[in-house]
């Protein structure tokens, strides 16, 4: 374990101009090789060890906090130079509002304070043309909160070609609630426009399955013998006239001496409501917080801990890789996210080599 001195002298020589010209040159030569395989579109990132990294350097808890905010501006530089288009962190989770007032009003402050220095470093978010969302229930925070997130919202919105995404407050079921909730107002609610004939429909598939068993029917009905013919045509009728009774309604006084049959109808009114049969996975997609945002290609969280703690449940899918990484989030740099990157990169080749990975899905910048 390093002593105080040896990490200060570490500190000193680092921050060297000639060491410090060198590293810097290093790492836009790394960068610039990531460019040269594919690129992942949109990588997410569970920010976990601020704390942890406050304990370990005996620090104020805010410094812990503080040093997160510099690394999260690190590693956008890095995803933004090397061509990666949206960016999505777990900043506050709804779970969180389950501890005590003092504990939610002191991470509500300091998530104030976070968006106030996100919005000073607004320079890094326009060098790359990157636009803040910030994506969750906003019903849940403050309003002088909200106002702060509107400030950071509209510095930014003005940049179209990155993204950063903010989660907050959030959690993946809240947001799977969320697109449910969406998708059954947009299915209460009588179409705009004619909806498009479903070609595989339920209904449809039944009526194509008895239309071809219906000739095969017909055919052993006129193969089979007369007796047969007239004990199967007289049970269809005993059937169809317990069926008709069935339908007849109560004679009234007025009409009991008719013996016609009055039918009840049996044709449901036509529906001008979209068909529910439509509702897929695309449909639940469109309705979450991240519809407008490509595939998630890595999901990362730092401090070791192996869990996905709520976040971004629906939008894991078959191809995402998901890494926890040992060191904690304040000491994340390029260094530890550069493997990340250059694994995925290997893994996206072997699956195009393979034939398993759909043409045209791999990206360079």
């Amino acid at each position: 374990m390093a002593t105080p001195h040896s990490a200060h002298l570490r500190n000193w020589l680092l921050s060297l101009p000639p060491v410090e010209w060198g590293i810097q040159q290093l790492r836009e030569l790394l960068i610039g090789s990531l460019k040269c395989g594919p690129i992942p579109e949109h990588i997410g990132f569970v920010m976990d060890g601020n704390r942890r990294w406050a304990r370990k350097s005996k620090v104020e808890t805010v410094e812990g906090h503080n040093m997160g905010f510099e690394a999260l501006a690190r590693i956008l530089e890095v995803c933004y130079k090397s061509g990666v288009r949206v960016v999505t962190i777990y900043a506050f989770s709804i779970e969180n509002f389950k501890r005590s007032k003092y504990e939610v009003d002191a991470l509500m402050d300091m998530a104030k304070t976070k968006l106030l220095q996100l919005s000073q470093h607004g320079e890094l978010l326009d060098r790359y043309g990157a636009s803040v969302r910030i994506l969750g229930d906003r019903s849940l925070i403050r309003k002088d909160v909200q106002d702060q997130i509107d400030l950071a919202v509209d510095m930014t919105k003005h940049n179209e070609d990155a993204v950063l995404n903010v989660c907050f407050p959030y959690t993946g079921r809240e947001e799977i609630t969320h697109s449910v909730r969406e998708t059954v107002r947009e299915f209460s609610r009588p179409p705009t426009r004619p909806q498009l004939k479903r070609p595989f429909s339920e209904t449809h598939i039944q009526r194509t399955i008895l239309s071809r068993q219906l000739p095969a029917v017909a055919e052993e009905d006129s193969a089979s013998k007369e007796p047969s013919n007239a004990t199967s045509d007289a049970e269809s009728v005993s059937e169809q006239d317990l069926e008709n009774s069935s339908n007849l309604e109560p004679p009234s006084s007025q009409t009991s001496h008719s013996t016609s049959p009055i039918l009840k109808p049996t044709t449901k009114p036509q529906s001008n409501l979209p068909d529910p049969e439509m509702i897929n996975a695309e449909t639940l997609t469109k309705n979450t917080y991240t519809a407008d945002a490509p595939p998630l290609d890595i999901l990362i969280r730092t401090s070791g801990v192996a869990r996905l703690s709520d976040f971004m449940l629906w939008q894991c899918h078959e191809t995402t890789e998901i890494k926890f990484l040992n060191c904690l989030w304040p000491e994340l740099d390029l260094w530890q996210f550069l493997p990340v990157i250059v694994e995925w990169q290997w893994r996206q080749k072997k699956l195009a080599a393979d034939g398993t990975l759909g043409s045209g899905s791999l990206k360079t910048a």
